[in-house]
Parts: C-alpha cells; structure tokens; sequence
C-alpha cells in the first residue's frame, strides 16, 4: 500500500470513530509508546495452585466415537499435519511461530506495535501465522490426553508452549498485536492446564514455572490496557472479555486478578448483549461470527461457574436467545446462513476432523438451556459437550413464548445485568425482524434465506457484504441458489473485494456499483438502508394445502433508485418466485444468480435445467430467468473475479454464476422463477 494510499484509509477510518473513541486510542498510543522504554513487571507470585479442575465423570461422559475422532486428530498432529485455511503444513512437530507457509515469509522482529501485520509483502499472511498461535491444536492434544491417559500427547504440549514463550517474550513480535489472538491464547492455555491436570508435569509447566507465570500475567495485562473500543467493539471485545475472565477466574494468582475478573465480567456483560439482538442474532450478520461468539460466551460462563464467580443474568439470557436463533435458521442438514464474512474462528477447540460445529453447539445448548420441541433433531455427538456441561451450572426451565422470539423492544436487555422473565419461543421462529433476516421453508426440504437486515454492525460494518436483498436457496442442504462466501481478509484486494461485492451476491447490481461504499477491507463509508415491507412465513412445506410463503423488501443503496424485491414460496408447486423492481431512472443492471459447486447448469437462453447429486440421488429443478436481459453464464474467472465459491477460509472453488445483463428502467421487473422438479 502506498503511502497516499495509507493516509487516505486512516482518514477514512478516523471519519468513523467518535470523540470517545478517538481519546481512548490517543491514549493507547501514549500508552503503546510509554511500554516500548519502560515495559510493566510481572509481580512475584508464590504457592500459586490451580483448582479449576473438570468434574471426574466429565471425561467418562465423552461419546465414544467424538473420542475417536479426536484420538485420530492427536496423531495426525503429533505427526506434524495439520492445515490451515487451505494450505497443508507438514512442521508443526517443531513449528517456527513466525513462519507464513503460504507466501513463504517470516514476520519481522521488534516491538510488537512496530510490525506492520496488514501488509502482506512485509510479514506474509498474519491469519496463517497468527492461526497456530491460538494454540487450539494444543487443546485438541491435551484432551487426547486426558481421555487416553497417554503421556507423549502431554509431553509435546509441554514442548511446543515452552518454544512458544521462549520465541515470543512479552511485547515483542507479531503475537502481541491483536487482542482477539491474547484473548482466545488465554482461554485455551487454561484448558490445556485443566486437561492436563492428571500429568504430573502440568504444575512444573503452569503454576510452579516463572516463564509461564510471566506470559500469563501479561496477556492480561495487556487486555487490560489495550481493550477493542467503539467501532472495532464487535467479536474481537467478546474474545478478550472472554480469554481474560477465564484466566482471571483458573489463574487468579495476580494481585490485579480480582480486578481484571471484574473488569472482564462487566465487559463481557455489556458487549454480549450490545452486539447481540433481542431476537438472538449477533448484530454482525456474519453467521461465523454467531458461532465464535456464543462458543465464547458459553466457554466464559464456564470458567465462572468453575470458580464460583458469580454471572449476571443477562449474560445466561444472551446466551440463550443466541442457542434458540441458531436452532430456528439452520437448514434441515443444521447448516446455518452463510451470510456476512467468515473466517473459520472458533472459540475453543476440543474435537477432531468430522465434528459438526453447529451440531456441537447445538448439542451444548441442549444439556445447558434444555432443547424446545421445535428444535432440530441432532445426531451427531463432540466432546466439548461434556466437558462444558461438566461446568456450567443448568440453566432454570423457560416458559414459552406465545408468538415469536421476542425482540428489543419488548423485550429489552437490562442496563443493570438482571435478566427479564425467560420466554422462549412456542413455535419455530422465521423471521426476525430485528436482523432483517427471514427463512423460507418449503416441502423437499426447500430453504432459502432473504436479507433485508441493517448493513453490518457498528459505523465501519467490518465484517458485512454489499449483500442487501440477497437470497440464498437450499434443497435438502445443498447450495442451489449460494452465498459465494468471503475466501480471505488481507493480501488479496481484487478477491476481497469479489466475495463481499454486490456482483458476488444473488441480488440486482446497477451502474456496476455495489449498494454500499468500501473505505477499505474492513471499513464501509457509506451504508445501504433496507426495510422489510411484508414477511408472511406461513409453512409452506405441506404441499397438499398449496400454501406460499412470502417476503418483500426495498434498500435505498443506489442514489436516486430504490430496489425492490418480491419472493415467493409456493409449495404445490415447489417454487421460488423472486420479482425485481427498481423505481427511479434508466440504468444499467446486472442481476446475478450463483449456484452452488454441487450444480450442473445448462443455460439456452433464459432458462437454466439445473441438475446435482444427493445421496447417491439424482436432482433436478428449471431456473427461468428474465427475459428482458441478456445471460450468460461465468466459471471460475480471474480478471476480473466471478464465478467462485469458498468454503472455508483461505478456500476457493469455480462454480457456474449466471450473470444478466440490460437495463432497469422502472417501467418492468424482472422475474426469475426457481422450480424444483
């Protein structure tokens, strides 16, 4: 990035920050500064015991085959292999910590606040180095520990955080940057502690050993002074409240511990409930972020129930109403939106390859809130179930809520921490309006998700796309009409770019302009508004009553125009009926339709025959698309990017997007027609 081109970003982002804000960040430069000549001490600790120790029928509790899973998972690590956003590593035996696989860079040496981690051509690709360092890995081998009682798995913990604190003094090098990467670091060094409690090592490693005492008191110290403010409060102010309440509560060892524990609570406390809604969606709209979030929050709750610190209510509450929304917007296959950025972040690893994340979650919902009878059915099994179940004292019996989830202004989180009368939803809830965020169902198990929710949180919408109006249409969990996903965050402009563009979204595109302004790959200047006009989610999946759902919403995205967009879900016929509208002048249009990786698509003219393969079952469904544009259909192009779908972090597929072309001049929609056959 040049040099104009970085003064420009930080003006931007500085026209998206507050007064408040802009004083705390004066000071933690001043601060930053201060600690570069003259670093805080760590405090001698003695007699230091650790006490937050699992339940002894907590281990037994694990399911048979998430042990396996997770025993196989061990191995393959102690081999050295694991991988990370799509990029194979064969040396985690002996890692270097500041090593990038991907680009082949080394980050640079010094004080921390001097590395320049967003540039890519000067320390590689930060997620692929900071990633090893959440030391998640660890986790998964010190539970295979403690289920099979096996000593090498401890041993190479024991290896790899002594080369860890030893590569990475405090406040030197890339590992001191972020407070995302200090927070969850926290919370997975107190797991390993807790799940290596039977090997005689752990207290040498942990409480009796200076180096470790040192590392652990500053992390917390610099959470302390270094917290996300303002703007950036999203998930990464979850993730610190959350590492630093679970040190302070299994580590309270530190003159400051019981401070920093009620700093962290009161943190946690406001944040959850500020970047969550009434209805139980995070306010990100980032699907992933939904995830990491509650895994988090329930992980906290944990280490406070462990140690006897008492939980504001609100907090279980929160907690709560995230557990039920996720449970209402999963798919029949519990396959949540993919929606908003994703970057494959969890909040505590516990479980090998093959482990369903929203299943697990789910799971962990279940034995701490109770299920309702709507809820999905959950089949698989994971061991971090048991292990925070072991923990987290069971939530009281909810009583049901007559209508729908309650949202924030009925149902408001109060200032004061104290929770409200729990209701909880009688009936699968489908549209939340809160979120903007409707889901559509259909018989075959027909699910498709309308946006029409506010663009992203907080005033630089970090982790939100140019998605308004966007559809999204499963049939039996499987991607028809798909959210192409996000692929990556740093390094690579022209895809950022792509995957949370207009264009890389089923939605109407005009003038080649997205709907809203980027000031950057984290920073959006200016924000499309949407409203939702009409939301009627009545079933649709009996198909002997013939009944339609439908949605109807409008964005304001495009000056001097307002689109708009109809859908409907009929089930007697099993179709998806989505009308375009734009209302304001001639303009160029480009309506895009992305199919998932799993569809074949033969395009003539305007109508596409859809085919795919479930389950050893071949599928099919007619796309009939307006006839007032001019189609065409794009696979895995580079210059520029169209036709991708990313699965994961780090991860990119070709896949068919069809693209139409002409114009919206207000006189006619246009109407696309979606019929499974």
């Amino acid at each position: 990035m040049t040099m104009s081109a970085t003064t420009g970003w930080y003006l931007r982002r500085l026209s998206r920050m507050g007064p408040r804000e802009i004083g705390g960040r004066a000071g933690d430069a001043v601060r930053r500064r201060r600690w570069r000549s003259e670093p805080p001490g760590c405090p001698s600790v003695t007699g230091a015991r650790f006490t937050a120790v699992l339940p002894a029928q907590a281990i037994a509790a694990v399911p048979p085959d998430a042990a396996k899973r997770l025993i196989a998972e061990a191995d393959r690590l102690m081999d050295g292999h694991a991988e990370y956003f799509g990029v194979p590593r064969d040396d985690l035996a002996d890692p270097d910590w500041w090593y990038d696989p991907k680009t082949g860079r080394r980050a640079p040496e010094g004080y921390a606040f001097d590395v320049p981690y967003r540039s890519e051509d000067a320390v590689g690709d930060i997620k692929q180095i900071w990633e090893p360092s959440r030391h998640q890995y660890l986790t998964v081998l010190a539970a295979a520990y403690a289920i099979t009682g096996n000593e090498r798995y401890a041993e190479r913990v024991a290896a790899h955080l002594r080369s860890w604190w030893a590569a990475n003094p405090p406040l030197r090098g890339v590992h001191w940057i972020s407070g995302i990467e200090l927070g969850i670091r926290l919370l997975s060094w107190v797991w390993i502690r807790r799940l290596l409690d039977g090997w005689p090592g752990a207290a040498g490693l942990f409480e009796s050993n200076p180096v470790a005492l040192n590392q652990i008191w500053h992390h917390q110290r610099w959470l302390a002074a270094f917290p996300s403010r303002g703007s950036s409060a999203n998930n990464h102010v979850i993730a610190e409240a959350a590492g630093q309440l679970a040190a302070a509560c299994a580590f309270g060892w530190f003159p400051s511990s019981a401070r920093w524990r009620a700093g962290a609570l009161r943190s946690l406390d406001r944040h959850l409930r500020g970047n969550t809604f009434g209805s139980g969606l995070n306010r990100e709209l980032a699907t992933e972020y939904h995830g990491l979030v509650l895994e988090l929050g329930l992980a906290a709750v944990a280490e406070a129930d462990a140690a006897d610190v008492p939980v504001p209510a609100s907090i279980r509450l929160v907690l709560l109403r995230m557990t039920d929304a996720l449970a209402a917007v999963v798919d029949n296959r519990l396959r949540p939106p993919r929606q908003g950025d994703a970057d494959d972040g969890h909040g505590l690893v516990v479980d090998g390859a093959g482990t369903d994340r929203w299943a697990s979650l789910l799971a962990t919902g279940d034995a701490v809130f109770g299920r309702l009878a709507w809820w999905p059915a959950v089949t698989g099994t994971d061991v971090r179930t048991p292990l925070l179940a072991a923990l987290i004292r069971p939530y009281p019996k909810a009583v049901p809520h007559p209508k729908a989830v309650p949202h924030a202004k009925t149902m408001p989180y109060p200032e004061d921490g104290t929770a409200p009368a729990v209701t909880r939803p009688a009936s699968r809830p489908a549209h939340f309006a809160d979120a903007g965020l409707t889901i559509l169902r259909g018989p075959a198990e027909i699910w498709c998700r309308c946006d029409a929710g506010p663009h992203g949180f907080l005033s630089i919408a970090a982790h939100a796309h140019a998605d308004a109006l966007s559809v999204e249409v499963r049939h039996d969990g499987v991607d028809v009409l798909a959210d192409p996903g996000t692929f990556c965050y740093h390094g690579q402009p022209e895809w950022r770019q792509y995957f949370r563009s207009t264009l890389g979204h089923n939605t109407l595109q005009l003038d080649g302009a997205d709907q809203s302004v980027s000031g950057g790959p984290f920073l959006w200047t200016r924000h499309a508004r949407s409203r939702v006009l009409d939301a009627d989610t009545s079933d649709a999946s009996d198909a002997s009553d013939g009944g339609t759902a439908r949605w109807c919403a409008e964005h304001d995205g495009y000056r001097r125009s307002v689109h708009r967009r109809r859908v409907e879900l009929t089930a007697a016929d099993k179709e998806l009926r989505v009308v375009d509208e734009v209302d304001g002048p001639r303009r160029a249009a480009r309506l895009a339709f992305h199919l998932g990786p799993a569809i074949v698509a033969d395009l003539v003219g305007n109508r596409a025959v859809l085919t795919w393969t479930r389950d050893g079952e071949d599928r099919s469904a007619v796309l009939d698309l307006p006839g007032r544009l001019s189609w065409r259909a794009h696979r895995g192009e580079s210059d520029p990017p169209l036709g991708w779908y990313s699965a994961g972090f780090g991860r990119k597929e070709p896949t068919t997007t069809l693209v139409g072309t002409g114009f919206a001049d207000g006189a006619q929609g246009f109407t696309t027609v979606l019929r499974f056959t």
